[in-house]
């Protein structure tokens, strides 16, 4: 069994009478598929992106079995009014929970809310998962804040009490330190390594212990950064035991280490190395399977460079299906 755990939506259409803040999509002459128009987005979206059937045909020829779509991440506009980012995600909720009724056993959809608004980005939850929805989508920065900020807290721990399992997603913030090619890049990593580094840094990791959150691409830079935070915290490496008069940072625990390995991480990251690396730090137990599909193409087939790893056979279940499962809240197969 293999499951997408990072895989994206766009709704087909907006309504007429839509506010002049939301999306339009355009179609295109000859061709199934839309152009997306979104501030300055310009987005040509293939119809797998809203069409149920096709995104099942495509997990068919990739062979997937399940797939968690989320809203694409432009549509995670956290600069709109607070009033009309609640109307759009609503709307995007709605089509996520139409497109995900063909077939729920294939299709896991997750909703988007208005994180501008964090007191109505709270209250939002409990409709989502009124919907049919099994989670919430989130950008890893609101406005250039960090998620674990306390002004956040509420939200996490709200999601914590409904069950209702978080993906993050890295967004990336326009910086002048790097040019704007980079945006796609590099500064996807650092943004991943931030909104995680802040859960833990923040607070909200332990605050919100059974809080089941992802992060896409392996939460970027982060996992390198841990055991630099893990010897300040300890004063020792390798995990060793703590070496107080060396401890720079040290609390009563747990240690950052053991907080990360709370958190969940799609192995989106283009290296059997780097999952190596992620396995022997993290944990398998931590790992999911994911592609970015449609905005990108999946390998071919899906999790191809995980399944040539020689990996135990437990490993790869877990990595494959069994830790996506365990995230999402549902039963094994």
């Amino acid at each position: 069994m293999l499951v997408d755990a990072h895989a994206h939506l766009l709704p087909r259409d907006y309504p007429s009478d839509a506010p002049e803040c939301f999306p339009r999509m355009e179609p295109i002459d000859g061709d199934t598929a839309r152009t997306l128009l979104f501030g300055a987005v310009r987005f040509r979206a293939r119809d797998v992106f809203f069409d149920a059937e096709r995104r099942i045909a495509a997990q068919d020829a990739s062979g997937v079995d399940v797939e968690v779509v989320t809203p694409m991440p432009p549509l995670l506009r956290y600069d709109l009014p607070a009033a009309e980012g609640l109307s759009l995600a609503r709307y995007v909720n709605e089509f996520a929970a139409t497109l995900c009724s063909a077939d729920r056993t294939r299709l896991v959809g997750f909703g988007m809310v208005p994180m501008q608004d964090p007191d109505a980005a709270t209250a939002e939850l409990a409709a989502i998962q009124e919907q049919g929805l099994h989670g919430v989508e989130i950008a890893s920065n609101v406005l250039g804040v960090s998620i674990g900020d306390e002004r956040f807290l509420p939200f996490f721990a709200e999601a914590e009490r409904l069950d209702l399992p978080v993906f993050v997603h890295a967004m990336p913030a326009m910086t002048d330190r790097l040019p704007a090619s980079a945006m796609g890049t590099y500064v996807v990593g650092l943004e991943g390594a931030l909104a995680a580094a802040s859960m833990i840094a923040g607070g909200t990791a332990g605050k919100c212990p059974d809080l089941r959150i992802s992060f896409s691409h392996a939460a970027g830079g982060f996992p390198l950064m841990l055991p630099r935070a893990q010897y300040f915290w300890g004063g020792a490496w390798n995990e060793e035991p703590v070496v107080p008069e060396r401890a720079i940072a040290y609390d009563d625990g747990p240690s950052p280490i053991e907080y990360a390995r709370r958190f969940y991480y799609d192995s989106l990251v283009f290296d059997r190395r780097a999952i190596r690396y992620l396995i022997d730090l993290l944990g398998h137990d931590r790992l999911l399977v994911g592609s970015d599909f449609p905005a990108m193409p999946r390998e071919d087939p899906a999790g191809r460079t995980l399944l040539g790893m020689d990996l135990p056979a437990e490993v790869l279940d877990a990595i494959t299906a069994g830790n996506a499962l365990r995230w999402l809240g549902l039963p094994p197969p």
